[in-house]
């Protein structure tokens, strides 16, 4: 009985795309731990190595953030200057920005680091833009937005304060160049999906995965340093820092239980922010007592 000469190649043809697909599952590993190890930095105002894209230099970081905020005034008309609304906000981040130099040096010190210096290069712009979104934002360089709907929200002064600072907060921490920096590795790891032969499901897997465990754990830091920072910022400024507590509590109410299970979101619950709102009060307290000069 003759062997037949292709018996057994449909095995090692398997064998070989296998191993092929593991080499190159490994040299994107290899890449991606690279492209980790060598643009980690540490963060002066948490003391913690963060990721930061060696390419994504402050400069960079302000054009995009002039680019988008640009763009958003271009689609989003907002209030006239001279609208008392417009006004009340402009102050509050006028009190805001004025005590950045000193709260940045007081955080950083803590961690036995100096203040960074980025900041001095913002050109500060806040507007009010009429919209029913509860929110705000301050891009990369200071270009700030409050949008009308915030204000029942916050119904306050103080409490408007802490939502301001809280975005300050996330521009002064370059958590934008973190995010983008975080989507080049997601990214590197999509690449070594496709190019090892995964098949669409089993590439969602894995970038699923990724997601929960990595990517927004890292996004819901970002908001607790965020509020932390700002939550000292608003006292510096001579706003009373426990408002923090019931714009959280509004904030809660108004989401009507509604909200993602906090594993699956970019944000702490509002339960949780409470918690670490009130865990942090003493010190902004004692900031308020520092740094408030009214």
């Amino acid at each position: 009985m003759r062997n037949d000469p292709r018996a057994g190649s449909g095995r090692r043809a398997t064998t070989g795309r296998g191993g092929l697909r593991w080499l190159i599952l490994l040299a994107f590993a290899v890449y991606g731990g690279c492209y980790y190890f060598s643009n980690r930095t540490v963060d002066p105002y948490t003391g913690e190595t963060v990721l930061i894209d060696s390419s994504i230099g402050p400069e960079e970081e302000r054009a995009l953030g002039l680019q988008a905020y640009q763009e958003i005034l271009a689609q989003e008309r907002p209030l006239d200057p001279s609208d008392p609304t417009a006004q009340q906000v402009r102050e509050i981040a006028a009190r805001l920005i004025d005590r950045v130099d000193e709260v940045s040096a007081a955080i950083a010190a803590e961690h036995g680091h100096q203040a960074p210096e980025h900041w001095r290069q913002f050109e500060w712009e806040v507007n009010v833009i009429p919209s029913d979104q509860a929110n705000a934002f301050c891009l990369p360089g200071g270009k700030m937005a409050v949008y009308t709907g915030l204000i029942p929200v916050a119904q306050t002064a103080d409490a408007m304060a802490v939502v301001m600072g809280h975005e300050i907060a996330h521009a002064l921490l370059r958590h934008g160049a973190q995010r983008m920096s975080q989507q080049k590795l997601a990214q590197i790891g999509q690449m070594a999906g496709a190019m090892s032969g995964m098949d669409p499901q089993q590439q969602q897997m894995v970038m699923a995965a990724m997601g929960y465990g990595y990517l927004l754990p890292y996004a819901r830091t970002h908001e607790t340093q965020a509020d932390e920072v700002g939550l000292m910022l608003a006292a510096a400024a001579c706003y009373d820092p426990r408002a923090a507590i019931g714009l959280w509590e509004r904030v809660g109410q108004a989401s009507g239980g509604q909200a993602p299970p906090e594993f699956a979101s970019t944000h702490p619950n509002p339960g949780t922010r409470i918690q670490n709102l009130q865990a942090l009060m003493p010190k902004a307290m004692e900031y308020r007592q520092r740094f408030c000069r009214q």
